[in-house]
């Protein structure tokens, strides 16, 4: 069942239920009945305007509570604002946690979860520009700004749009097995997994917007294609023209990171794609992505990914794909 309201984001609803009913199509090529019934619901139910103008049909939360709810998939969207002030919407997703085998969000939709209690203990994700919101209205949850999707325990969660199609295929194969599960992500024509651990967006990328302007957007680009050159304070203090301090210090104020740590993010960022590709042993991979050795490559990792270079090439290396 997904919940929507006015204003929730197209694909965050309807990203999840069409990977859903791909998967009744898949079974029913393979003759046999239907996994799963796809509702919508809302408030007050009737048709829910999204985002986009394109209208919803949708039952009431009244009508969809005499139905058993195995799966609730809160949609995120600009509305979400509204809804979370609604004690009986509120109160209505908090029972259905409760009865239900599962519950997910998509995008803006973990701050209804949030507002129910839901989150308090967990580790969750929303998409990368509400993270610290989220982070403020639910302190005792943990919000992770980097995966594509989060499971913790019943609690599902995935950041914007089209990781929630990621997130239902996971679901899928969990309930139906991996055959099936490629068998939605073909008709869909998307990979089968970018599983929960991968990035949302490049760190790359990232940097450049955190740069708050051109002052560092070169910089970062040189810095990606020459991971393995003295990325030094000192080094990218003379590629500025500023002076070591100067640059330590703009560069903080900034990005928000030290060069350091900004440095050493960009280096993990390259070692993730040679690991990807499968692209040298893991000394290979250390020395080209500029992390010298072995045990850097691991401690930088397990700062950075929380978990091992070989846990993250066994998971997403080419030959595991």
């Amino acid at each position: 069942m997904g919940l929507v309201y006015p204003g929730v984001t197209l694909l965050d609803a309807v990203g999840p239920v069409q990977a859903f009913s791909s998967a009744n199509d898949a079974l029913r090529r393979q003759g046999q009945g239907p996994a799963y019934e796809v509702v919508m619901a809302s408030p007050s139910g009737g048709p829910i305007v999204t985002d986009t103008g394109i209208t919803l049909g949708t039952v009431s939360l009244a009508e969809a509570a005499a139905r058993p709810i195995d799966t609730l998939v809160v949609a995120g969207g600009d509305g979400v604002f509204e809804i979370v002030g609604e004690a009986a919407v509120v109160d209505w997703v908090r029972g259905a946690y409760q009865q239900g085998r599962r519950i997910a969000s998509t995008c803006m939709g973990a701050f209804v979860t949030g507002r129910a209690g839901l989150l308090q203990g967990r580790r969750v994700t929303t998409h990368w520009r509400y993270v610290d919101a989220l982070q403020q209205v639910c302190p005792q949850a943990q919000v992770a700004c980097d995966p594509l999707f989060v499971r913790d325990g019943k609690m599902w969660s995935s950041a914007g749009v089209t990781a929630g199609i990621d997130m239902a295929l996971a679901m899928i194969e969990e309930d139906l097995g991996h055959q099936i599960a490629m068998a939605v992500a073909q008709a869909l024509v998307v990979f089968l997994k970018r599983p929960g651990g991968q990035s949302q967006f490049s760190t790359v990328l990232c940097a450049q917007m955190d740069s708050n302007g051109d002052t560092f957007t070169d910089l970062h680009a040189w810095v990606a294609a020459h991971p393995d050159a003295d990325l030094s304070v000192e080094a990218l203090a003379a590629r500025t023209g500023m002076s070591p301090r100067s640059f330590a210090r703009h560069y903080k104020a900034c990005t928000g990171l030290t060069p350091a740590r900004s440095m050493e993010r960009l280096r993990v960022e390259q070692a993730k794609r040679l690991l990807q590709h499968g692209e040298g042993s893991l000394a290979q991979v250390a020395v080209r992505s500029g992390l010298t050795d072995e045990q850097r490559l691991r401690r930088a990792f397990l700062r950075h990914t929380g978990i091992s270079p070989v846990e993250y090439r066994d998971k997403f290396g080419a030959e595991r794909a």
